[in-house]
């Protein structure tokens, strides 16, 4: 029979779908063609598989072959089922055995030479061979993902050679290592020992870090607003291994290297404020993630909030609302995931100095005002904690550290407390919480209800800034402790962080 099929996966967001790869040498001249909605790169294969095939030892059929990759209305793109196509021309022809191809996905982009090259967005397709209980061949160049993805039966390959060697029973090939062996969260990112005073400010980064909640930063510049932020990764908790995948499998469909030692850190984004839309929201002809998605289960910062395009902040509203992203376009439609927390920072005018006792202000009120409306009102009022980050004497800089200078070790362990206070009680941190669990775990008693909607009714607040009130308080009362219900104090605190 010179009919042969092996698996491979195809990329198409974080989904990785799987692709048959049929092969049929038939009677004929000889030629190869490739069907089922190939791009110019799979088409190309045709002359890299035959090259690397000639130069691995093995004889091109000098026949008409026929490639199928199904199903056939779904895209694909790039060298990644060359390693796919050159076996299954093999087996078709009976130069490897076809019994080890069944259980088996192949993943590799062919040298002329027939070695394998590295695959980007190669980790979605290892998890879903894990979930799909099948082994996978990888190049070797794809180590480092590959070992990421625990109890998968993954096998790595130098080139086309060894693999056939391997499939003919003559050769074995290695297994990467566990990410997990050299793993080491508190050696990565910077620690908050660095931070000198801003202790109101440490104490609101402390409440976002607890409940995953919004922040806004406002300051004169040099006052430590991106100082903070860059260390609110340290002081989250490590991501679950589902967690870590997601976010990973992200980051390898943009090529980015991927640090095996801090692969549980939560992912921290910076995108300069002449970014624009689609490099937050991703895009493309074939889709990839922005800035959004690569902060998926971790912290998008923004400095300079103001500065950005006020469209380019619109753009934020839906995904901080539905925590993803889909990008639609003529052939494909993609969805990414985009659960991140939004820290921002601004200055409180053009200038930098309205307020600062140090400098004077050279702004009229007129600027200040259009300054600060480049933010509109329902992206600030998905915000939900705002702390002013002053100007620290120096005296504070060059003072001992105090009790109160805790290392980002100890604040961690105040927020893991909390967020597993929320998880017990909701399933879910306390900035996600619905509507319902938010009436059943924030009741309130007559008489706290009763200050906080002349509060709130007094402030001109919104309904969804009402909840978010509570939200709040209610993390401010995990990180209490003792604290079982919310207090009128709790909310007192989380109405100082808001702005209306």
């Amino acid at each position: 029979m010179s009919l042969a099929v092996t698996l491979s996966r195809a990329q198409e967001g974080v989904t990785a779908p799987q692709v048959v790869v049929e092969v049929h040498l038939s009677g004929g001249l000889p030629s190869t063609s490739i069907v089922g909605l190939p791009d110019s790169a799979v088409r190309e294969a045709r002359d890299r598989v035959r090259v690397a095939i000639q130069n691995t030892a093995f004889e091109y059929p000098n026949r008409r072959v026929t490639v199928n990759l199904a199903p056939a209305e779904l895209p694909k793109d790039g060298g990644r089922f060359d390693l796919a196509i050159a076996l299954g021309i093999l087996a078709a022809g009976s130069q490897v055995p076809r019994e080890r191809l069944d259980d088996c996905e192949f993943l590799g982009e062919l040298a002329l030479s027939g070695e394998l090259r590295a695959v980007p967005g190669i980790l979605p397709a290892l998890i879903r061979a894990r979930r799909a209980g099948r082994r996978i061949v990888v190049p070797r160049a794809n180590a480092a993902e590959a070992a990421l993805v625990g109890e998968a039966d993954v096998l790595l390959a130098d080139s086309l050679a060894e693999v056939c060697a391997w499939l003919g029973g003559h050769g074995s090939l290695s297994a990467p290592a566990s990410a997990t062996d050299f793993y080491d969260l508190p050696t990565c990112g910077p620690d908050m020992r660095d931070v000198r005073g801003q202790y109101q400010a440490r104490r609101v980064l402390e409440i976002a870090a607890a409940g995953r909640h919004h922040l806004l930063m406002i300051g004169p510049p040099g006052t430590g607003k991106t100082m903070l932020a860059e260390r609110l990764p340290g002081i989250l908790p490590p991501m679950t291994e589902s967690e870590a995948l997601e976010s990973c499998a992200i980051r390898s469909l943009s090529s980015e290297a991927i640090d095996p030692a801090c692969w549980r850190r939560r992912p921290f984004r910076a995108p300069h404020h002449t970014a624009s839309g689609v490099a937050l929201v991703g895009g493309g002809s074939t889709p990839r993630p922005g800035e959004i998605s690569l902060a998926h289960n971790g912290v998008l910062f923004l400095d300079e909030l103001p500065e950005f395009s006020r469209h380019v902040l619109e753009v934020l509203r839906e995904p901080l609302e539905s925590g993803q992203i889909v990008i639609s376009r003529a052939a494909r439609q993609s969805t990414f995931p985009a659960e991140f927390q939004l820290i921002a920072a601004m200055n409180p005018c053009p200038c930098g100095y309205a307020g600062d006792p140090t400098h004077d202000c050279r702004c009229t009120p007129d600027q200040v005002q259009r300054y600060r409306a480049r933010i509109s009102g329902p992206l600030l009022d998905r915000i939900d904690l705002c702390v002013d980050v002053p100007r620290v004497p120096i005296t504070h800089l060059t003072a001992p550290r105090g009790p109160h200078d805790d290392d980002s070790a100890t604040v961690r362990r105040r927020v893991i407390n909390a967020r597993e206070k929320a998880l017990l009680r909701a399933g879910q941190p306390n900035a996600e919480l619905s509507v319902v669990n938010l009436e059943r775990d924030c009741a309130l008693p007559q008489a706290e209800r009763e200050w906080l909607e002349a509060a709130v009714e007094k402030l001109g607040a919104s309904a969804r800034a009402y909840h978010r009130v509570l939200r709040v308080a209610r993390t401010i009362a995990d990180l209490e402790g003792g604290a079982g219900c919310v207090e009128q104090h709790h909310l007192a605190e989380a109405l100082h962080y808001r702005r209306f």
